[in-house]
């Protein structure tokens, strides 16, 4: 098929009227505010002008953390066949222009920098990409740019799209998308899986039928969830044939990811994992999340009830560069391994040596969102870890030569 190339109409390419926001709308409703406030008040801009583009996506938003995706999925479609380009302006004026190559879709479509970014003297252009678009005409202008699409099926022919385009970047571009490609779960394992530093159980693809002939005793226990899954959606721990007998019965997808499970309880018989972001090679806290459950997620720990957790994730936080120190090898070697300016990996300290990894990826959220009454001590290591991302934008922005858009 011979390739398009078509130039978007200005109206698509330019941003227009700036966001409200994730950031902003996501604190919003975990504070328990009224967002349908908000959204009669974009229903309001839209019947002024149904062509308000920003006002949709604001909505679209707002949908999606009520939960009602099909409604998020129409209003963004209904935004993107508008335009393409979209605007997170500061309130102030920005010492830069940061461009974001994002793709549709929820919240893991892309890297959440709305969160890294809220309150930075950076203005922020989101650029909604298409696999057939001219990508490098359609770019408005711009001092840096950053790939936010995050490896997913569905936003693999973009990464592909933009890789083909990347070398002839006329700005720094942050998070090579041929590097954000390799971040399947069993293309990050086969990464990092050598590091001494590193646990890394074997992430392998299986089908349904290939899964369902995997029940040999040796193989027990293990964990499994379907390809695409994310959030500990399917996420299952199997122990033997009868379970993986269940397991397929009641989940209809094709494709599987499996691991050997990792008992990895601390000596009072709980788990802790902690999420680490790592800005241009430097690490950072952003949770440690402590369970009596395997399957930890922060959101399912109970840390807002529990304070003697949260005092252990205060002291995780404050004694960090001694956490950093120890695993410097190990951060070093995952730098130079996924050649990624920014990362996150999820993980677990095993002994005083070595991390046991459960994933690592590009569109992990990090935040600063918790009740401050209970999670006062999180503002200031969250601060640094803003900090050195908004350092990181501009110091690339300032390699790039005058802010413009391709010609």
């Amino acid at each position: 098929m011979q390739a398009i190339h078509k130039r978007a109409a200005p109206s698509a390419c330019a941003p227009g009227p700036s966001l409200i926001g994730l950031a902003a709308l996501t604190r919003k409703a975990m504070r328990g505010e009224d967002l349908a406030s908000v959204a009669r008040s974009l229903l309001l801009r839209l019947a002024d002008d149904s062509r308000d583009a920003a006002a949709l996506l604001d909505l679209s938003t707002i949908e999606q953390l009520l939960g009602a995706s099909a409604n998020r999925v129409a209003l963004q479609a209904r935004a993107l066949e508008l335009r393409r380009a979209f605007t997170q302006a500061p309130s102030r004026g920005g010492a830069c222009t940061l461009l974001a190559l994002v793709a549709p879709g929820d919240f893991m479509a892309n890297t959440p920098l709305e969160f890294l970014l809220e309150d930075a003297d950076i203005r922020v252009d989101y650029l909604y990409v298409d696999a057939e678009m001219d990508i490098l005409a359609t770019a408005p202008a711009h001092d840096a740019a950053i790939v936010a699409v995050a490896e997913c099926a569905a936003n693999r022919p973009l990464l592909a799209a933009i890789a083909r385009v990347a070398g002839r970047w006329p700005q720094p571009l942050l998070n090579a998308p041929e590097h954000i490609a390799r971040l399947t779960r069993d293309g990050a394992w086969r990464l990092l899986y050598e590091e001494p530093g590193v646990i890394y159980p074997r992430n392998q693809r299986f089908s349904r039928r290939q899964l369902s002939e995997a029940g040999r005793a040796e193989n027990f226990p293990f964990i499994v969830r379907p390809l695409e899954s994310h959030a500990g959606a399917g996420l299952e721990k199997i122990e033997d044939k009868t379970e993986l007998a269940a397991y397929l019965q009641n989940h209809a997808e094709a494709f599987f990811y499996t691991a050997p499970f990792i008992d990895y309880r601390g000596a009072d018989g709980k788990f802790r994992k902690t999420r680490i972001a790592v800005v241009d090679g430097e690490p950072f806290p952003v949770h440690l999340a402590i369970s009596s459950r395997w399957m930890i997620h922060y959101l399912n720990a109970d840390m807002a009830e529990n304070a003697d957790h949260r005092a252990e994730e205060a002291l995780f936080m404050d004694r960090f560069p001694d956490f950093a120190r120890r695993h410097a090898h190990t951060f070093a070697f995952m730098q130079k391994k996924l050649q990624l300016d920014y990362f996150l990996v999820d993980c677990a300290e095993v002994g005083s040596d070595q991390l046991l990894i459960f994933e690592v990826g590009s569109a992990m959220i990090a935040h600063d969102l918790d009740c401050p009454e209970n999670f006062a001590y999180k503002s200031a290591p969250m601060r640094r870890l803003f900090d050195a991302f908004q350092r990181l934008i501009l110091s690339r922005a300032g390699e790039g030569g005058p802010s413009g858009a391709p010609a």
